[in-house]
């Protein structure tokens, strides 16, 4: 069992079962959202407990996934794509040591100019 929350504590989760290695995302709405590209590991929605909601909002993105975030201090926290029965989780929003790597860059076609990726990773132009 993993745990995590926002910033300010408003929103606490658990996370149990396996969790994917994190995936950077560049498209324009994580950097957006996150003010950065945005790295996010992933479990199966099941997998996902809120323990404490008490800031929680959901905002619809797209026509098809929307994302969770803490509405009193700003945290970016949450993705999920309709249907798929899986969330994604800030990286950065675990407790403590992750024991992740992160796996690849996606959305390179979004990326900003003004940092380099040189990790040797995957970037993917899309998805």
């Amino acid at each position: 069992m993993k745990t995590g929350s926002c910033e300010c504590g408003s929103v606490t989760y658990k996370l149990t079962g396996e969790m994917r290695a994190p995936t950077a995302c560049h498209c324009t709405q994580c950097r957006k959202t996150s003010g950065h590209y945005w790295a996010a590991t992933q479990v199966a929605s099941d997998n996902l407990t809120i323990t404490r909601d008490e800031g929680l909002k959901w905002y619809r993105s797209s026509d098809w996934a929307e994302r969770g975030f803490c509405q009193n201090c700003g945290s970016s926290l949450f993705w999920r794509r309709d249907g798929a029965g899986k969330t994604s989780i800030g990286a950065g929003t675990l407790d403590g040591a992750t024991g992740l790597n992160t796996a690849k860059h996606i959305c390179m076609a979004d990326k900003g100019d003004y940092y380099e990726i040189a990790d040797g990773l995957p970037q993917l132009e899309d998805w």
